[in-house]
């Protein structure tokens, strides 16, 4: 069984519950065993059994952030030393990159990261699209055989952490993560988010548009802050056309409103988007063409599924 140690900004602690709770399989297969500092026992010395179990785990695991580069515990204590035991050989170290931020101008720029190609996770559609990328590249890595430790591991250490009593398992919940509350102005400003970044997608895609498809043209016309329209022209002639916008649609509260035309007069919707959450986070659902509304869309999940209303006539 291999020993995982997982170093994250409090910040971003659903990230932790998440990927914890993808991590389960692995862990009832007795293929790796996942310590936090959650499981820090009740009177224990939070700094030396970090450390202890820093020492004695065979993979550790990075949640990178802006946050996590701002923390000189995590950036300055534990990932030095987690880079200092894999260019040793006596641990495995994976940066999993959790949001964007200028990680590869850091030491861990050197290392392969996941996910795939290094997208964020709350760049992908999904959380769990993103986090199954991550738990399969890690089940690869912890079926294979770890190298024995390096002499440098075996030699006893000159740090307090070398002294330091490393928590025993003990049977536990695999998140203990509490429920977290979100309010009204916390969902509001998560649409005023997730809408702001549609509105960028479809600008900025809608400008490559032209360049990538020789007698193709796309029209990007903002109404207002809460309101824009696009259109793709072939050979000068409109062939498909969307108009998007803030609403309070049925009655709702408020929501991402897709249309499948260009009038920014139209009051009818091809799909409306709602934010929803669960015991940790939020996320966007959808409400009237998507699996029942089943998936837990991100901001970057919403724009690729308008842009493939959008565009789904053309291909």
């Amino acid at each position: 069984m291999t020993r995982a140690f997982i170093s994250y900004s409090h910040v971003d602690e659903q990230y932790r519950a998440e990927l914890e709770k993808h991590l389960s399989l692995l862990k009832r297969q007795g293929l790796v065993d996942v310590w936090s500092d959650h499981r820090i026992p009740p009177g224990g010395e939070i700094d030396s059994h970090i450390s202890a179990e820093l020492e004695a785990a065979e993979l550790i695991l990075l949640l990178v952030s802006s946050d996590f580069i701002a923390s000189d515990y995590c950036y300055g204590t534990e990932m030095k030393r987690a880079l200092e035991r894999h260019r040793e050989g006596s641990a495995k170290v994976v940066a999993i990159i959790v949001r964007p931020c200028d990680w590869k101008n850091s030491p861990l720029g050197a290392l392969k990261a996941l996910p795939n190609d290094a997208r964020p996770i709350t760049k992908w559609p999904t959380l769990d699209d993103a986090f199954l990328d991550v738990v399969t590249a890690l089940r690869k890595l912890v079926a294979t055989p770890t190298a024995k430790r390096s002499s440098a591991e075996t030699t006893p250490a000159t740090t307090p952490a070398a002294n330091a009593r490393v928590a025993a398992a003990r049977p536990r919940a695999s998140s203990l993560a509490l429920r977290k509350e979100f309010r009204d102005i916390d969902r509001d400003a998560f649409l005023d988010e997730g809408f702001a970044y549609v509105r960028a997608y479809f600008e900025n895609s809608l400008e490559e548009l032209g360049a990538r498809n020789p007698g193709c043209d796309g029209k990007f016309r903002s109404h207002s802050e809460q309101a824009f329209t696009g259109a793709i022209y072939r050979n000068g002639e409109k062939v498909a056309g969307c108009y998007i916008r803030i609403t309070n649609a049925f009655g709702r509260s408020r929501q991402i409103g897709y249309s499948g035309n260009d009038d920014a007069n139209d009051n009818s919707f091809n799909e409306t988007l709602s934010v929803d959450a669960d015991d940790q986070s939020m996320f966007f659902k959808g409400m009237l063409n998507w699996s029942g509304g089943r998936e837990k869309l991100t901001h970057e999940g919403v724009a690729e599924k308008l842009w493939d209303l959008f565009t789904e006539r053309l291909r």
